[in-house]
């Protein structure tokens, strides 16, 4: 029933008239894929917010707490109050990194983020997603 209704959604959306009818059919393939009619249900708490920014990755010591010179650049995905999602390259080697975020003022503000899961993706890039911990100072800036 839910998929009949989201077909029927996706139609409507998609009424005028492409120039090329596969165009109308190839979209309608790709939004069933984004959009599949029986979701999971959502087990998070927290609202999460698309978030395509650039963030900085930095490794820690050690000692789990001293921030390293050895940084990242990962593209962020979502974004939450208590969480981050995000793509990037290569597999990640540690669990714990400082995520920091460049604020529309161009102040810089961090977190410890704890990273819970690691996926790799059919285009050869890692979803990864974690948990922030707290707050800490931009070991950058």
């Amino acid at each position: 029933m839910k998929a009949i209704a989201f077909e029927q959604q996706v139609e409507s959306a998609l009424a005028a008239p492409p120039t090329d009818p596969q165009v109308r059919v190839r979209v309608a393939h790709l939004l069933k894929r984004l959009f599949p009619g029986e979701q999971l249900p959502e087990r998070r708490q927290d609202q999460r917010y698309p978030f395509p920014y650039l963030v900085h990755l930095t490794r820690l010591a050690a000692d789990g707490l001293t921030p390293t010179d050895q940084s990242i650049v990962v593209v962020g995905k979502h974004i939450s109050e208590s969480g981050f999602g995000f793509y990037h390259f290569q597999p990640l080697a540690d669990r714990r990194m400082i995520a920091s975020f460049e604020t529309v003022s161009g102040q810089w503000i961090a977190f410890l983020l704890d990273i819970r899961w690691c996926r790799f993706t059919q285009q050869g890039w890692y979803e990864s997603g974690g948990r922030f911990l707290r707050a800490v100072p931009c070991p950058f800036h």
